[in-house]
């Protein structure tokens, strides 16, 4: 998935600086906690690396694919992909408020492809419910479809908007692909709760903090997964169709931001405190190192990468193709 924030291209900078920092030889059987986990890509590499990992996000899009990512820990046999390829589509929640022909005008899916989507998100909760897949299955299959879906949207790598004409990745007709397992030595828990209520009850080696970086709402962003993974058929409003209970994270504002941050490490009971945070971000560097540096040892490590852009460059507030990453790190005393 092309996601806002997304450190599948810096997973080899946060590896080593983690490493350099903590000086451990191995990764594994430590505990590693990445709480806004997002797409897991960085529980996975870690759980490749033998980590006992605890991933969790308040959206659940994200933490159906935690379920699968993280907590799936053995070979499935798939035994319906082919049949979800071979339905027809029916005209369902998505189809009817997300595709043009529906008359909804919105444009975020060709019309086949959001009557499939429906087809396919119904069969897998019928699956479910007369116990033909098990719970494992069940979060293989979800977080398939999400992945799967998200390949033929038609925006510009968020659903904040659609695009007024179809763009050529948008105009194939969807194919249901499943997700790889990862087997690792050690299996992981998925949470979808608030990072600082969770932090109160989980303890272990190391934590990873990738929260949002700036005011824009991740629930915002990718309400249509959220709605895809729930099929609670939501209230929704605005020529986006947002969904009416969207998250407001704390985390996006100003305001409040640097309370939660502090928050979260004061309560932290893991001996490494690692954050994520590029030169973008709403808290400054002097900010965070201010915040780090009462509760232990502190560094900096930092890193140039390619900007994620899911909009002109005449409408940003920062328009540099580039941006630093910057990975904060605490020793907790």
């Amino acid at each position: 998935m092309n996601y806002i924030g997304s450190k599948y291209s810096l997973i080899g900078f946060l590896v080593q600086a983690i490493k350099n920092f903590t000086k451990f030889k191995s990764f594994e059987d430590k505990e590693f906690c990445d709480i806004f986990s997002g797409t897991s890509v960085v529980g996975m590499e870690f759980k490749k690396r033998g980590c006992k990992v605890i991933a969790n996000d308040i959206q659940y899009y994200s933490y159906v694919l935690a379920k699968h990512y993280i907590e799936n820990n053995c070979k499935i046999q798939d035994k319906y992909s082919k049949e979800f390829n071979e339905l027809k589509g029916k005209e369902g929640f998505i189809f009817q408020n997300y595709c043009m022909g529906s008359g909804s005008e919105r444009n975020y899916f060709l019309d086949i492809n959001g009557k499939k989507c429906d087809e396919i998100r119904e069969r897998i909760e019928n699956l479910k419910v007369r116990n033909l897949i098990k719970e494992k299955e069940y979060y293989f299959y979800l977080a398939s479809l999400i992945n799967s879906i998200d390949k033929y949207a038609n925006t510009a790598s968020v659903y904040g908007a659609f695009l007024k004409h179809i763009k050529k990745s948008a105009q194939k007709e969807l194919i249901f692909e499943c997700l790889p397992i990862i087997i690792g030595k050690n299996k992981g828990k998925a949470y979808n709760e608030d990072a600082n209520l969770l932090i109160k009850k989980i303890k272990g080696d190391i934590l990873y903090l990738d929260p949002p970086y700036n005011s824009r709402q991740y629930s915002a962003n990718y309400h249509i997964l959220e709605t895809v993974t729930k099929n609670d058929n939501p209230e929704i409003k605005g020529k986006t169709g947002l969904r009416v209970d969207n998250i407001k994270s704390k985390w996006c504002s100003k305001r409040t931001v640097k309370e939660v941050f502090e928050d979260l490490v004061k309560n932290s009971k893991f001996k490494y405190i690692f954050l994520s945070y590029n030169n973008e971000g709403l808290m400054s560097f002097d900010e965070i190192e201010q915040i780090l540096g009462k509760y232990g040892k502190y560094k900096l490590y930092s890193q140039e990468y390619k900007r994620f852009r899911a909009d002109k460059a005449h409408l940003r507030n920062h328009k540099a193709d580039k941006t630093i990453e910057y990975l904060h790190c605490l020793e907790k005393k």
